[in-house]
């Protein structure tokens, strides 16, 4: 059985995973990761404030100053694999200032683009029971791994020689995003679940 990430995105150069064993169903943990308090976190928010400052205060009219902070919603939805995973793809050149993100309607549009010059991204989010675990407090007698994993395929060499450094640069802070990321979907699957 192939993930979605696997799908979308077979061969790539870049990549990036962290996870979180969690006391919540599969199911409750991929449904929160679109609720709008899971990425609403103020910490993500500046780190992307610091990141955009330079274009919105000095870029282009048709750069970042014309356009909402970055998010997921910037990200084309792939698609959700039952309880399993749930998959999110962008398509730019990320070392420019405001992205230089390609919009995608759709997945197909997104698995068909081969254009050269751009980074290709898929991120996702998987989650995995990993059984019962009732002498250890568990209330409802399940943990899941939560998973999230980012990879990025540069489909040339002049895109490739230019993601490097700024993968290297932003490698750390999208590490700890990430993190912060599965803990927010732990939190807010856990919110659901007690009311």
């Amino acid at each position: 059985m192939t993930f979605l990430i696997d799908q979308y995105l077979p061969v790539f150069q870049f990549s990036e995973r962290h996870q979180l064993l969690v006391d919540a169903s599969p199911a409750a943990l991929l449904d929160a990761v679109t609720l709008p308090g899971t990425q609403e976190d103020p910490w993500v928010r500046t780190a992307i404030q610091l990141r955009e400052w330079p274009d919105r205060v000095f870029g282009k009219a048709d750069g970042l100053k014309s356009r909402a902070m970055f998010g997921l919603h910037d990200f084309t939805p792939l698609g959700r694999d039952s309880d399993r995973e749930l998959a999110f793809g962008l398509i730019g050149k990320f070392w420019q200032s405001d992205y230089g993100l390609v919009a995608m309607t759709d997945p197909q549009q997104f698995a068909a683009f081969n254009e050269p010059g751009v980074a290709k991204l898929v991120m996702n989010f998987s989650a995995e029971s990993v059984g019962n675990d009732l002498e250890g407090g568990n209330l409802n007698g399940r943990r899941t791994t939560l998973r999230t994993e980012t990879r990025v395929f540069c489909n040339d060499s002049k895109s490739h020689l230019r993601f490097t450094p700024y993968w290297w640069l932003i490698r750390p802070v999208s590490g700890l995003i990430r993190r912060r990321m599965l803990a927010r979907i732990r939190d807010a699957a856990a919110d659901v679940i007690a009311n």
